[in-house]
């Protein structure tokens, strides 16, 4: 079984812990509350500064005041792109809570069943958590924002959003998946070694990202998904390094 379908496995494994399935769900739901507020606060108005955007373009304003069908068009395309738009904001909220507050609790409890023989070397804190969750978050949303142009493209309005949630992914949890056992070094070293496989499961992750109702709570999965793969490097790279794993029984 690939380390990726691993991670996976293991993190639908401790959804069926009780103490850990709140931490799946309230972050989405807090999330989706949000975003639907401000929705419904100013969509109107964004529709509306949108298309009067658009048209100010020489070329694209004037078809469309030629063309009441072309005029309809570009505005149902407006409402499905900030419909689109909408999709990873609600994750990437999510994915901060997430990242921020409710992962932590669920890897000192997962971690203490499932990984007990990895010695804690505390690399991270709390305050590293959020400060690298409140980056990621920043850098995902210039990046998006950037990229809106090309969302107009057919096909890139889903490909670009998925690749850079994948991004923020393993930037905002590979941190907090670490920081209770890997020491600083380990937390640059393991991550570099396992990139691909990161993005790889940042990829998987980010796709339930589109799914109805499992949007919701894919980034505490994920979350979870990145504790185990990381934490499953982690233990492999101490023991080809030589590193004694302590004994589950002392």
């Amino acid at each position: 079984m690939s380390p990726v379908i691993q991670a996976l496995v293991r993190a639908f494994r401790s959804l069926t812990r009780g103490d850990v399935i709140w931490h799946l769900v309230w972050p989405g739901l807090a999330s989706l509350a949000i975003w639907a507020i401000m929705a419904t606060m100013f969509w109107g108005s964004l529709v509306g500064g949108v298309m009067g955007w658009l048209d100010g373009w020489d070329w694209l304003g004037s078809w469309m005041s030629d063309s009441e069908l072309g005029a309809g068009f570009i505005m149902v395309l407006v409402h499905i792109v900030i419909g689109l738009l909408l999709l990873p904001l609600v994750y990437v909220t999510a994915a901060l809570i997430v990242a921020a507050v409710s992962l932590p609790m669920m890897l000192e409890k997962v971690a203490a069943t499932d990984y007990a023989d990895i010695e804690q070397r505390a690399g991270g804190t709390q305050v590293g958590s959020v400060t690298n969750a409140l980056r990621a978050g920043a850098l995902f949303v210039v990046a998006m924002l950037l990229s809106l142009p090309l969302w107009l493209i057919p096909g890139l309005g889903l490909l670009i959003p998925l690749l850079l949630t994948a991004w923020l992914n393993r930037e905002a949890f590979r941190y907090d998946a670490l920081m209770m056992h890997a020491d600083r070094d380990e937390m640059k070293l393991v991550p570099q070694k396992n990139a691909s496989g990161l993005m790889m499961l940042g990829v998987g992750c980010a796709a339930l990202g589109y799914v109805p109702v499992l949007n919701l709570f894919a980034p505490a999965f994920c979350g979870l998904a990145f504790v185990h793969y990381l934490l499953e490097a982690l233990q492999q790279h101490r023991q080809s390094a030589g590193w004694v794993v302590l004994d589950k029984a002392s």
